[in-house]
């Protein structure tokens, strides 16, 4: 298992947990770029977000609940951005999917 995100999520690594269950874990991102930055990720391992499949709707779907329960919990009722990035070109660095999640500052777009 090389995957960095796997390792975490396999309890091999640590990091700053805020939730986990049988699907996903959301951990304190380590180089936040918000008074709030945390990652939600799939324990399953899918590199890309081409990589998705028909199976996968309930799990992203998940990951997308889990992010606003858990913004809203770190007060982040305002306003809050989730970002999920695809490829090298889109920005991804660790190729297992992950939302990232921003909050408690604002946002401003295009991001710079």
């Amino acid at each position: 298992m090389d995957c960095l995100f796997c390792k975490i999520a396999a309890g091999q690594i640590p990091a700053r947990k805020l939730y986990e269950d049988d699907q996903v874990v959301a951990f304190h991102d380590i180089g936040p770029q918000a008074p709030v930055h945390f990652l939600v990720i799939p324990k399953k391992h899918i590199p890309t977000l081409n990589d998705l499949t028909e199976d996968d709707k309930a799990l992203t779907g998940h990951m997308l609940h889990t992010a606003q329960r858990l913004a809203k919990e770190q007060g982040c009722d305002e306003g809050f951005r989730v970002v999920m990035n695809c490829n090298e070109l889109g920005g991804q660095t660790v190729f297992h999917i992950h939302m990232h999640v921003l909050g408690q500052r604002a946002l401003h777009w295009p991001p710079g």
